[in-house]
């Protein structure tokens, strides 16, 4: 809450609307390496995805180069990325996943 000096010098309590957070756009990256399948998991996995929707975004990423997953508060969307690397690497594909402002 922020103040205000009145005349004759009372502070009067002016309510302030809080900020909505800042959104993150969470996403994949093509490359020449990953499956389709292995996307399509991913997407599932870490996003809720069903099938379809899962399928749409793979085919996005691999024809437009990159593909949103979804959008999220920057905590959670940082969290989505290292969690998409990680699995990524740990089993031995290249998948980028990256954030970037919405």
């Amino acid at each position: 809450m922020a103040t205000k000096i009145k005349e004759g010098g009372q502070l009067e309590a002016q309510r302030t609307k809080p900020e909505p957070p800042k959104m993150y756009k969470v996403m994949l990256l093509n490359d020449d390496y990953t499956p389709m399948e292995f996307v399509i998991a991913v997407l599932q996995r870490f996003f809720s995805l069903d099938t379809e929707q899962a399928t749409r975004i793979m085919l996005k990423v691999h024809n437009e180069g990159r593909g949103v997953c979804g959008v999220f508060p920057r905590d959670i969307a940082a969290t989505k990325v290292e969690q998409v690397s990680a699995f990524a690497r740990q089993h031995n594909h290249p998948l980028a996943c990256v954030m970037e402002e919405n």
